[in-house]
């Protein structure tokens, strides 16, 4: 039996609430949780992640905010909601490219962080694996501009990239 239909089948035989919480480190949704506790068993991981998908673009736009508010300012370590110890450090990992930047990037995040949270309510969300603190910069720079209803669908679209990465770091298939 593969790594993948191992970790699977275990997540496939979890009690509720404990794959509840296995879920809520890859998505901060309550309700999208619950809604992939429904719809188990799995049988493959395009299963899993179309199921995943297919539910995220089925919420309100209040339950995409309640999973944004799971995360962590970019180059900050604390969310505002409290988060499972595998969640943070997750995220920590994610924002990796933030680690070792000038104090001058760090210090211009923090602003633009806050401007952005200023004018759309909810903290600036963005895949951040594998992209340097200049690029999640440059993206929250020209991001600034966009309208709220824009922004909404952009922030709901990396929040979405962020949960297909964390369901394969669920299943041990990433690091």
């Amino acid at each position: 039996m593969s790594q993948l239909q191992s970790s699977l089948e275990q997540l496939n035989a979890l009690a509720e609430a404990e794959v509840e919480k296995e879920l809520r480190q890859c998505c901060g949704c309550v309700d999208w949780a619950k809604r992939m506790i429904a719809a188990r068993p799995f049988r493959d991981l395009d299963h899993l992640t179309e199921t995943a998908e297919r539910i995220w673009w089925s919420l309100e736009p209040d339950q995409w905010l309640e999973a944004f508010h799971s995360h962590p300012r970019i180059g900050e370590r604390k969310a505002a909601a409290t988060i499972s110890a595998g969640a943070q450090e997750w995220s920590e990992n994610e924002q990796s490219g933030v680690r070792d930047s000038a104090q001058k990037t760090i210090d211009e995040l923090a602003r633009l962080n806050q401007e952005y949270e200023e004018k759309f309510g909810y903290i600036f969300i963005i895949c951040a694996t594998g992209k340097s603190s200049e690029e999640m910069l440059n993206s929250l720079r020209g991001r600034l501009h966009n309208s709220p209803d824009e922004e909404l669908r952009i922030a709901a679209t990396e929040q979405a990239k962020i949960t297909q990465l964390r369901l394969r770091k669920l299943l041990g298939l990433d690091s």
